[in-house]
């Protein structure tokens, strides 16, 4: 393998290192799913993820990049960030559970970091392997108390992922983790808490109850009670409840016999999750419709349209499920169209939501250059809502 005519010395050496690893190979995946779920939630791993969650995923998912959590041995145990970058990193084996080590694929910045034990940035053709060549990446390696490396932390993406923020930031989340690390240790062992439940209602026409790594399928009518009510935190009365579901207040005795089936499902799936009567309401239970619309509050609107999967269980006639769709589009289209940012308007506008809604593509419109290409596609999709 021919390498570039001028390399870094910490490069040349890494490649020399690498003189055995196939240039054309592909990441083993080393690590399966029970072994994911044990490095997530047991040990120093899981004390960064959430440090690394608050203080740069939303940073990362804007510049169009992903990052990465490995451990000692470079098996990436994490992987989030923009969704078209995690996409394209899927393609060359950029996954959780994949060897980044530099035994395994030669010169990386999560292998090479993790392999001198001190941070590294490494663009596009400093890369060993071939189908790694169109990325740059920054890792930083990760100690715990004693300082032992107990796992790597790495950005990865276009020339952005190596620019000369990134590794002072990089550096800075490491230390924090650290510390939180150090202080872990000192803290007493307590009983594992019961792994959250969370509702997946966008895009689907059933719900999926996810109960930490364990996955619920519901019946349509449940998915829409439970919708419902978790739309409804203070609770609804049984005839509010039977007109949101059936459209008909009167329909008591279908919702109970359904509300019994329901508790059944939940009493031994999951048992976290509470139904309660007069009024009713569920209780230990949050939605992927909650986390889209706290990061339109808190202005993240890319983030928002990035985990917006589609509208709320598409498939139902429900009116309580009918107007929680409704004020999902609402809210999205209030929060794009006050930004006025091309960015959040043009993600909106991509997507079904956005595309059907004449006042975003005006704003749209508004907010481009007038020499922009798109704006004739603009106008001709206006044109065709307003007159149809």
């Amino acid at each position: 393998m021919r390498a570039p005519r001028t390399l870094r010395p910490l490069v040349a050496e890494s490649w020399q290192r690498s003189a055995r690893v196939d240039p054309d190979g592909v990441p083993a995946l080393a690590l399966g799913p029970d072994q994911l779920d044990a490095a997530r939630r047991e040990g120093p791993l899981s004390v960064l993820l959430p440090v690394v969650r608050r203080l740069l995923l939303d940073e990362t998912r804007a510049s169009d990049c992903v990052i990465a959590v490995g451990d000692a041995d470079g098996r990436l145990v994490w992987v989030d960030g923009a969704r078209g970058a995690r996409r394209a990193a899927e393609d060359m084996g950029f996954v959780p559970g994949a060897d980044w080590s530099e035994d395994r694929v030669g010169t990386s910045a999560p292998g090479t970091a993790l392999r001198i034990d001190g941070p590294v940035q490494i663009r596009s053709e400093e890369h060993y392997a071939n189908a790694v060549k169109r990325w740059s990446c920054s890792a930083v390696p990760v100690h715990d108390d004693t300082g032992a490396v107990v796992g790597v932390l790495d950005v990865t993406g276009d020339d952005r992922a190596v620019e000369r923020h990134t590794l002072p930031l990089l550096t800075a989340t490491v230390a924090a983790a650290e510390a939180e690390i150090a202080l872990a240790r000192l803290r007493p062992t307590r009983v594992p808490a019961t792994p959250p439940a969370v509702l997946h209602l966008l895009g689907t026409d059933v719900a999926t109850l996810w109960v930490g790594d364990r996955a619920l399928h519901l019946s349509a009518r449940h998915s829409e009670i439970l919708a419902v009510l978790a739309a409804n935190p203070a609770g609804l009365a049984a005839e509010d409840l039977a007109d949101a579901v059936y459209g008909d207040p009167g329909a008591l005795v279908t919702l109970r016999a359904e509300l019994v089936r329901l508790r059944r499902v939940l009493a031994g799936a999951a048992p976290c999750v509470t139904l309660a009567s007069r009024p009713y309401r569920v209780g230990g239970l949050r939605t992927d419709v909650d986390g889209v619309l706290a990061a339109l509050d808190r202005g993240a609107r890319l983030q928002a349209v990035d985990r917006y999967a589609g509208p709320v269980l598409p498939g139902s006639a429900a009116p309580g499920v009918d107007a929680l769709r409704d004020l999902v589009r609402g809210r999205f289209r209030e929060a794009v169209v006050a930004d006025g940012g091309v960015d959040a308007l043009l993600a909106w506008a991509r997507t079904p939501d956005g595309a059907a809604d004449a006042r975003v593509l005006r704003a749209l419109l508004g907010a481009l250059p007038r020499r922009s290409p798109r704006r004739a596609g603009l106008v001709a999709a206006i044109e065709a809502l307003e007159g149809s």
